[in-house]
């Protein structure tokens, strides 16, 4: 079982999101996309879902374990004779069809397009993030298709004339540094450096971020984009400092992240405060690429398994979702995206128990129907007009280790 060090807090308070479980496979082989086959075919008298997955390339870390957690979810549901289809009047089996897109987005958009028009899959997933999502999101709407999206949170999804796309896992990414802004703020830090990553899921943040600061009258010193792909920041890192920042703040993908923690540590740079974005979500992975010393400190945001909700009244509690995850994988730590597997199909399961047809229409007003009333361990669930998720808001921690090397995370609200 982890043995990180926790803070309970009610679903009515917020937070929520992202974790790596390094190296972990699914219990199927692995799909190729240059000659993609599903993982799972489908039969009758089944609820079909699919989804992707990449296995390799630069998004293989996070979603791996997003989809063994979807995957966990299917375990748990057909070991109980199948999930009860309103629409059906019976239990169903799950059957998941899931093709390997090696992280490419120009892949995937090839793999839903088959999972809609050769699979006919009742139900769409999208893969990790909001780069692979983004392929998605049009696909899914042209063929009138709901999708459900664990982790693509980049704003621009979200439309009102889209009824197609519901965001299952955490907050839409604009909405995240709200906590950071407020620490910052109440800090009083004047002297902020910025570097981002230009991509929907990062650069929504650097927008909201800026303009907080700005009415807090706080102009960055340093605020720089980059593309998702960079992987040296040593000269990055030094024109940061070069700016004497009071606080640095990093906002990318995991690699992104650990490129850049990495080019602070290779140059001798020392920043006062250091804010990035994903160590609370995937403490496993950068444990094993930083010292205990250099992660001591660091601000981030904090997730489940980090935070433990209480009032849960849908699905596994924390402590039983770890026992039965760790039997399930074989793994000793879970993290978040094991979590953002697992509650989207909890929500694709709220869904099926509610909706009186299988149409997607009807599918996604159902969703509708228990938004706000079903608390996961991943937060209260509850999405607005746009299918835009409002429950799971993250606060801010920084990391510290105690005595016993035991890592922990102080909760700054």
């Amino acid at each position: 079982m982890s043995n990180w060090n926790r803070v309970f807090v009610s679903t009515a308070s917020a937070a929520t999101v992202i974790g790596l479980l390094a190296g972990c496979g699914t219990n199927n082989a692995a799909t190729s996309a240059n000659s993609p086959s599903p993982t799972s075919s489908p039969s009758s008298n089944e609820i079909t879902i699919g989804t992707l997955y990449a296995s390799t390339g630069a998004f293989a870390t996070s979603s791996m374990p997003e989809y063994q957690g979807l995957q966990f979810w299917v375990n748990q549901i057909n070991a109980n004779g199948g999930v009860l289809v309103k629409a059906t009047g019976k239990k169903e089996k799950i059957n998941l069809v899931a093709y390997n897109d090696q992280s490419s987005a120009s892949t995937a958009i090839n793999l839903y397009n088959q999972l809609i028009t050769q699979n006919h899959v009742n139900i769409l997933v999208s893969d990790f993030g909001s780069v692979l999502t983004s392929v998605a999101v049009p696909i899914a709407e042209e063929n009138k298709m709901l999708l459900f999206d664990p982790t693509g949170t980049g704003e621009s999804f979200f439309t009102p004339n889209n009824p197609y796309l519901v965001l299952t896992s955490l907050p839409t990414s604009q909405i995240w540094p709200d906590s950071l802004a407020n620490y910052i703020i109440q800090s009083g830090i004047k002297k902020v450096g910025i570097l981002y990553c230009q991509n929907d899921f990062d650069q929504s943040q650097e927008a909201t971020l800026v303009q907080k600061l700005q009415a807090a009258g706080i102009t960055p010193v340093y605020n720089t984009g980059v593309p998702t792909s960079t992987s040296n920041y040593s000269v990055l890192v030094h024109n940061m400092a070069s700016a004497n920042p009071q606080m640095a703040v990093e906002l990318g993908y995991p690699n992104n992240d650990i490129a850049f923690l990495q080019a602070v540590q290779s140059t001798g740079v020392t920043f006062k405060k250091t804010f990035v974005i994903f160590p609370g979500q995937l403490p496993t992975m950068f444990g094993k690429d930083f010292s205990k010393q250099q992660l001591n400190g660091l601000y981030t945001y904090p997730t489940p398994p980090f935070i433990q909700y209480s009032n849960i009244n849908y699905g596994l509690t924390l402590p039983q979702f770890e026992q039965k995850f760790e039997q399930f994988s074989g793994k000793n730590h879970i993290n978040f995206l094991n979590v953002a597997g697992y509650t989207t199909g909890l929500a694709i399961q709220k869904t099926l128990e509610t909706s009186t047809s299988l149409s997607q229409l009807a599918l996604r007003n159902a969703v509708t129907q228990f938004s706000g009333q079903i608390n996961t361990i991943d937060g209260t669930f509850k999405i607005n007009n746009e299918g835009a998720q409002l429950g799971e808001t993250l606060p801010i921690g920084q990391m510290s280790y105690n005595s016993s090397g035991i890592l922990s995370m102080k909760i700054i609200k």
